[in-house]
């Protein structure tokens, strides 16, 4: 193009659609730059609540462990409680018989 060519374009575009066009090209920026910290801002909520998510899995994990361990005691407790219960019960039935 030439000089000349410039010229005639750039007095066809009128200054009001020029602005026009710079407002919206401004917004734009400022659109990319809102969606850009909106992604940063939920990129931390999405690792924040990744740690939260592990957290609460070990917590559930070792809860688990725990109930294991009260289940088995419990049956445990009630093996030796039904034995001293037969023990007694025994014990209760000698003198009878004699």
């Amino acid at each position: 193009m030439s000089l000349r060519t410039l010229e005639e374009v750039s007095t066809q575009v009128p200054t009001d659609d020029f602005q026009a066009l710079e407002d919206k090209v401004y917004r734009t920026i400022e659109l990319y730059k809102a969606a850009r910290e909106a992604r940063s801002i939920a990129e931390r909520d999405v690792q924040r609540l990744r740690e939260q998510l592990e957290e609460r899995e070990e917590e559930a994990e070792t809860l688990r462990r725990e109930l294991v361990a009260l289940r088995k005691e419990r049956e445990e407790v009630r093996a030796r409680i039904e034995k001293m219960m037969n023990d007694i019960d025994r014990m209760a039935e000698e003198p009878a018989a004699s």
